[in-house]
C-alpha cells in the first residue's frame, strides 16, 4: 500500500517537474540557400532549430533537402514587398498582384523548397500590412497543409485577420536575433527571447545563418534554462497567441507601437486553498493538484 508520509515528496516533485518545463522557445534561422558553408553549421545544431529557404536562391532544393534529412523543420522564406525600396528578390509579392500571380509563385516556391511545412515573409512590411494582399496569400495557403509565421517586420500586419475563414494557421514572430551583428547584442537579443519564453510561456526568434548568430547560438544552445524547451513552430499551433508588438532588437517597429497585452498559460498551481482531509481521501486530493497521468504512473510505481 502506497505510503501516505510520501505523498508531500511525490506532490512537490511533480509540481516542480511541471513548472520546470512551462517555457518553449522556437528558433527560425531565415535566408537559407545562400550560404552553405554556415548553414551546414545550423544543420549540426539541434533538429529543433527549424530553418527557412528562399525558393530562388541558389542551393535552395540542396539545402531544404539537407535539412529535412537532418531533422530540422522546413519552412519556405517568400519575399514580400517592404515599404523601404530597396533591392528585391525574384518573384517578391505585392498587394496589388493577382490572385493568379501569387498562386503561381507560391506554387513555384512550394516546388523549389521540398519538405517545407510552413511559410514566413521576407521583409514584407508593405504586403503584410495590407489586408487584400494577404487575403489572396491566405486563400492561396488554404490549398496547402501550411502554416504562416509572421515575421512581423511591420507592427500592424494583417495576416490574423486574413486568414480568417481559411484553414492557415497563424504564429508571430517575438525577437530578431541579429538586426545588430554585433556578437553582445545577438547575445543580448538570444536572452531577451529566452526571458519573454519564460515569462509568457512561449517565444518565436528569428535569426539568419551569420557567422556571429551561428557563433552565438553554438555557446548559448547547450546552456539553456532547464525551464526552457527548444521546440519547432509547428509544436507552438496549439498556444494562445500573443497579442502586442514584437521585440524588434535595435529596429523599432515602422507603425507606432501597441501596448503588449501577453496572456501567459497558468502553471501547475492549485487555485484555492485544500481543507483538511481523511488520509482515505488524500489521493484523490493529490489528483486534483497534479497532472493525473504523471501520478497514476508514479503511483503504480510505488504499489
Amino acid at each position: 500500500m502506497l505510503q501516505l508520509r510520501k505523498l508531500p515528496a511525490i506532490v512537490s516533485g511533480l509540481l516542480l517537474s511541471c513548472v520546470a518545463h512551462a517555457g518553449k522557445l522556437a528558433i527560425v534561422i531565415d535566408d537559407f540557400g545562400y550560404r552553405p558553408a554556415e548553414e551546414k553549421k545550423v544543420l549540426q545544431m539541434p533538429p529543433e532549430i527549424s530553418v527557412a529557404v528562399l525558393p530562388n536562391a541558389p542551393h535552395a532544393r540542396d539545402m531544404a533537402t539537407k535539412a529535412h534529412q537532418s531533422g530540422h523543420e522546413v519552412l519556405i522564406h517568400l519575399p514580400m514587398a517592404p515599404l523601404s525600396k530597396q533591392p528585391l528578390e525574384k518573384d517578391t509579392l505585392t498587394p496589388e498582384m493577382s490572385s493568379t500571380e501569387i498562386e503561381r509563385i507560391i506554387r513555384n516556391a512550394v516546388n523549389n523548397v521540398p519538405y517545407a511545412v510552413g511559410l514566413n515573409n521576407h521583409m514584407g512590411s508593405k504586403m503584410t500590412s495590407s489586408l487584400f494582399g494577404m487575403q489572396k496569400v491566405m486563400q492561396t495557403l488554404n490549398h496547402y497543409n501550411f502554416y504562416f509565421l509572421d515575421s512581423m517586420t511591420i507592427a500592424n500586419s494583417q495576416s490574423i485577420p486574413a486568414a480568417q475563414g481559411t484553414k492557415v494557421r497563424v504564429l508571430k514572430r517575438r525577437v530578431f536575433l541579429d538586426d545588430s551583428q554585433d556578437i553582445t547584442a545577438i547575445r543580448q537579443q538570444f536572452s531577451r527571447a529566452v526571458k519573454l519564453a519564460q515569462r509568457d510561456g512561449y517565444a518565436i526568434a528569428i535569426g539568419h545563418p551569420h557567422p556571429n548568430t551561428v557563433r552565438v547560438l553554438q555557446q548559448m544552445l547547450p546552456t539553456l534554462p532547464a525551464d526552457i524547451t527548444l521546440v519547432r513552430p509547428s509544436q507552438l499551433l496549439n498556444e494562445p497567441l500573443h497579442s502586442g508588438t514584437p521585440s524588434q532588437g535595435n529596429k523599432p517597429a515602422i507603425t507606432t507601437p501597441v501596448q503588449p497585452h501577453f496572456q501567459p498559460p497558468g502553471l501547475c498551481k492549485i487555485k484555492q486553498p485544500l481543507a483538511p482531509v481523511p488520509a482515505t481521501r488524500a489521493l484523490s486530493v493529490v489528483g486534483e493538484s497534479i497532472n493525473q497521468s504523471e501520478f497514476t504512473k508514479i503511483v503504480k510505481a510505488l504499489f
